[in-house]
This record gives structure tokens, sequence and C-alpha cells, in this order.
């Protein structure tokens, strides 16, 4: 009989993650209990909300548990249903990550497509990543046609669509950073950013004031840190700045400084405003058809970084930390 792998938090990270933190085990393959589906996962996806479940703190969403299965989004097909309205065969999108099997309440599983897009698809550009850019540009940013847009980030999985939205919604201008020459000629080539930097390459706030001379209207914030600081000195008046992550400050071991011009919030009457895309699932259907009409049309492009086998899930998890990926780091079960 075929045996279930799934990675366990055995030892909460100090600073950045280590392989010994993290253990393979094998298990056997779950039931299904009544009005539960059992799927064997193809596409896992990594995110770097996760490692803020690595540690023990509160928050937002509970921590991993140690010894235990860790979670994250999944696409798999249904193997055995003891639930209505699933059928063996279907394609579902859940929560339950980072192993092969997965017994899922139906009620935690949504039939995605195969037909409609790739099942990839469904974890990034039409799934919660996508979403996180769409809502956060448009409702937590109250982005308006004409504004001048700043993506930090900007070649993942949330900041390329959220570039690529603004231009579609009518951004005047839409500036992006990157962590490579290669990022950067790629959002100006392929995404249509008007301009692009690699923030290795000097000070973030010089390399934005010469991308966008004439200042910014909405900020996009992936990354915090150094990339914020410079958002609030190029944002104009009653400038508005999303705060979607904050990658830069994920594997700290002391607490980050914040911004040293915060006095310019005040003269400015800026609004900077979090965001957690679960507050916002009543966009879905208004996301779904608007991106998909864009995609199918070619006019929205997306990138996926896909590393192959549940072996090398936590690698890639990794890898997506250290910036390796170029759009949705997507894990292919096999």
């Amino acid at each position: 009989m075929p045996k279930n792998r799934e990675w366990h938090l055995v030892a909460r990270p100090h600073g950045w993650p280590k392989p010994e933190d993290f253990a393979l085990v094998e298990t056997e393959i779950p039931e299904p209990g009544l009005g539960q589906i059992l799927v064997r996962n193809l596409y896992l996806s990594v995110d770097p909300y996760m490692r803020g479940r690595m540690n023990d703190a509160k928050s937002y969403l509970p921590p991993f548990e140690l010894n235990q299965p860790m979670q994250g989004g999944a696409v798999g097909q249904v193997v055995a249903s003891n639930a209505e309205g699933f059928a063996v065969g279907d394609h579902v999108l859940h929560s339950f990550g980072w192993r092969e099997y997965a017994v899922v309440d139906a009620k935690q599983a949504v039939k995605v497509d195969p037909e409609q897009a790739p099942l990839s698809a469904y974890l990034g550009v039409l799934g919660m990543t996508g979403l996180t850019a769409y809502a956060g540009l448009l409702r937590t940013a109250e982005f308006k046609e004409g504004d001048a847009v700043f993506v930090s980030g900007a070649a993942g999985a949330v900041g390329s669509e959220a570039g690529q939205i603004a231009k579609l919604k009518g951004a005047s201008r839409v500036v992006g950073s990157a962590g490579s020459d290669e990022k950067v000629k790629l959002l100006v080539e392929e995404y249509g950013f008007d301009a692009a930097f690699n923030y290795k390459h000097g000070p973030v706030a010089e390399q934005l004031a010469a991308a966008a001379p004439e200042g910014i209207d909405v900020y996009f914030d992936n990354v915090g840190g150094e990339h914020l600081e410079a958002a609030i000195g190029a944002l104009r008046v009653h400038g508005r700045a999303t705060l979607c992550g904050a990658i830069a400050t994920y594997n700290d071991t002391e607490p980050t400084p914040g911004p040293r011009n915060m006095g310019q919030i005040i003269g400015k009457r800026l609004t900077l405003r979090g965001m957690l895309v679960r507050d916002h699932f009543d966009l879905q259907p208004q996301f779904v058809a608007e991106v998909g009409s864009w995609l199918r049309e070619g006019k929205l492009h997306y990138r996926e970084t896909v590393v192959e086998g549940i072996e090398n899930n936590l690698e890639a998890f990794l890898g997506m930390l250290r910036g390796e990926n170029t759009g949705k780091m997507i894990v292919k079960v096999g």
C-alpha cells in the first residue's frame, strides 16, 4: 500500500529556518469521515506568511503545531468521497498542503476547473495571491485612474499582478523594485511596468526618486524596511499605502526599527493601511471574472517557479524567502 508523506515542524526557528527545524514524515493514508473527502494533492503553495506561523506567537492565524503536519494552499484530486456534492475525480482547492494526501471537510474545499485554467493557477494568479493583489490595490489602497504606483517585491506573485492591474486600470505610472537585473527586465518588458530598479544596486530612496521623479500616489508594500521608508518619502499629499507584507523583516531576531520619516505621514496626510486577504473574499467572484477575462485576452501575464517533488517542499519555501522565485513559487507533488 502507498504511504503518505507530510512535512512537520519539529522545532521553532530562531532567525532563518534551518532544515533541522523540519521533518518529512511517512504516515498511513487517512480515511475520510462523514462529510469529508480524501484528496491527493497535485500542487502545493509556499508563501511568506507561513514563516510567521512557525513562531509561537499570537497572530491573525494560529501557529503551526510542533510534530504535526503544516498547512498551506493546495490543489488536488478527490480520490475518495464521503461528502455530498463531491465525486472521485473532482479537482479541489483547499488549505491542507505540505503533504501528499489530505482529508478535507467538504465545507473547506472549493471545486476548480482544469479546463478553465491550469490547476497551479488557482494557487497564484487566480488564487489567494491574485486576490491579495486585486483587493490590496483596488480596495485597501483605493486606487483610482491616473494614480502613480510603486510596488515592492514586484516580480513576486502578488507584486507582479498588482502592478499589471494598476496599468490595466489606468495608472499614470507604475514602478517596481526587484532583486535581480533579470527580474527588472521582466517587469518592464513583459509585465508593462513603466520603470523598475534592482534594490541591491543602491539606496531604495534614490532609485525610487529617479524612477518616479514626480512622486507616487499609491504604494503596494510586500517588503517593509527600507522600501517602506523610501515610499513614505515619495508619496504625495493624500497618498495611500497598502501594507501587505514585510518579507525583509520576517527572519529578524531583534525588533525592526520603524521608518525614520514617519513625521511625513502627518504633513502629507497619508494613509497606511494593513490588509489580509481573508477580509476580502466577497470580491472573489468579481476578481475571478475580471482577471480571468484579462488572462484569456492575453492582457495579464504571470510566471511560476515550479519545484518538483514533495521532498523538495522545504527547499522551495526557503528559496521563496531568499527571493529565488519569479512569480508564484509552486511545488508539483509528482
